[in-house]
């Protein structure tokens, strides 16, 4: 299964894939193409590294900066969202992974890829998801609401915010005087483990 990886940030996510694919010969993925909403994402660098092709896809990349500052919120995340869809498509892509990738996709990139889009979000879903549940915004919520536990989800991207079927959960506990730092420095290891179980699984799904 050919995979388009969609990353915003570090890549920390993005390198577990790129390592289980490297350390494995029977891995039913590759990795052919990765795309950034922003244009300083240190994932890049790791693609880059490990010979993967890249394309930034945001908002200024695919309007221009005229149009780009003139936009509302919707039409940025679907020019984004095409972006990244053609450039899916261009790539010879099965399905799409989003690896720390923040903008909400929207439009066409849904039906198009339905069922074959998979998400890492950094909570046990239902809870504590959709929009502006991100990073350490989830992280806070969950202490506050004096949850014992916590984790992450792997799941399907459908037209909702986190809504899709899970594949895959991972859980820890939440302790007495954790930070969101803590918790998410708890939960981090289990996210990249996470992300590859569900992507295989995906590709289980897909090659069937």
């Amino acid at each position: 299964m050919n995979i388009t990886v969609l990353v915003s940030g570090g890549g920390t996510n993005l390198q577990a894939l790129i390592d289980y694919e490297k350390s494995h010969a029977d891995c039913p993925y590759k990795i052919v193409l990765v795309v950034s909403d922003t244009k300083n994402a240190y994932a890049l660098e790791r693609a880059s590294s490990a010979g993967i092709p890249t394309r930034i896809c945001s908002p200024f990349a695919v309007m221009g900066p005229k149009k780009a500052k003139a936009a509302t919120k919707e039409e940025k995340r679907v020019a984004v969202s095409d972006a990244a869809m053609e450039a899916a498509k261009a790539a010879g892509s099965d399905a799409i992974v989003l690896a720390g990738w923040l903008t909400v996709l929207s439009g066409r990139i849904i039906d198009e890829f339905s069922d074959r889009i998979v998400n890492l979000h950094p909570a046990l879903l239902p809870k504590f998801g959709g929009v502006g549940m991100w990073g350490h915004h989830v992280h806070e919520a969950v202490i506050a609401a004096g949850e014992k536990e916590s984790g992450c989800t792997v799941h399907l991207v459908d037209s909702g915010c986190d809504t899709g079927r899970i594949l895959v959960q991972k859980r820890v506990p939440v302790l007495a005087g954790d930070t969101p730092d803590t918790l998410y420095a708890r939960i981090a290891p289990h996210e990249h483990e996470a992300l590859v179980e569900g992507v295989c699984l995906l590709a289980e799904s897909v090659g069937s």
